[in-house]
């Protein structure tokens, strides 16, 4: 009996071999893709699809067009440079809200700083009447001259009324005028008061005072002292300084203007500066 003719087997693979190699393919991208979702951020990855949503229509059902002939619908998941719309929205959102966070802080930082100034300026004012009237009510008004910024009351004392020429001692028909003086801002023993000695420019060199820079200092010394030895000014926030002549208010270049630098201030600062 005749063998029957045995059949090939056809050319290729077989064809459980291709099916097996789908699945495996499938499960790879499965997993690769549960890996690169587990860092993902999800409060970010919503703003993110909302924004892409609202900007660019790239999500609801239905088509879409992104860009010049992209289409993304259901079922449609290529979307050629996907990443870069991802970033592009991510970081328009992220400038826009710097910008806004900027502005608004920058503008919150000039309104608090203009009504602390305002709120300044308006106490030293009304201390600048309160201390014109008491200084009034002493008889010494005319001897001092006061102006205010919105940080203190200045009062400028003349030097020649107060000191001798190239010393740093009160003279003692100087004292009664500063005792009055002082009862007026020892008042205010809860602010900052400080003492600052001005001279002219010209040079000085003696045993005890180097330049002007020293006298003044002492001439500031000599007038906070007696302060805290006539009223109960609070020593603590009580200062002196001296500024030398750097700090003019007239020229130099004639014995008027000389003698309207030779000068000790008073500054009272008010509450809000105080605090500092």
């Amino acid at each position: 009996m005749a063998k029957g003719k045995q059949e090939e087997a056809p050319a290729g693979s077989p064809a459980w071999m291709a099916t097996f190699s789908d699945l495996m393919n499938l499960l790879l991208c499965f997993f690769v893709l549960l890996f690169s979702m587990s860092s993902t951020d999800v409060a970010k990855f919503n703003e993110v699809v909302a924004s892409l949503q609202s900007a660019f229509s790239i999500l609801p059902a239905g088509g879409q067009s992104i860009g010049d002939g992209t289409m993304v619908g259901s079922g449609i998941s290529q979307l050629p440079e996907l990443d870069v719309y991802f970033h592009e929205a991510m970081h328009q959102k992220s400038v826009e809200g710097e910008d806004e966070d900027s502005d608004d802080s920058g503008g919150k930082t000039d309104k608090a700083l203009e009504e602390v100034k305002e709120a300044g300026n308006n106490e030293s004012e009304q201390m600048a009447e309160e201390i014109e009237q008491k200084l009034s009510e002493a008889g010494i008004a005319e001897q001092v001259n006061i102006d205010f910024n919105e940080q203190y009351v200045r009062l400028t004392l003349n030097g020649g009324i107060l000191f001798l020429s190239g010393q740093a001692d009160l003279q003692k028909n100087a004292k009664p005028f500063v005792r009055k003086l002082t009862k007026v801002v020892a008042q205010y023993n809860e602010n900052i008061i400080e003492v600052e000695g001005h001279t002219d420019n010209v040079p000085i060199h003696s045993a005890k005072f180097a330049n002007n820079n020293v006298l003044s200092t002492f001439r500031a010394l000599s007038v906070a002292d007696y302060m805290k030895k006539v009223s109960d000014v609070n020593p603590a926030l009580l200062k002196f300084s001296g500024r030398g002549s750097y700090v003019p208010v007239a020229k130099n270049t004639t014995a008027e203007g000389r003698a309207k630098n030779r000068r000790v201030e008073i500054k009272v600062y008010n509450s809000i500066y105080s605090k500092n």
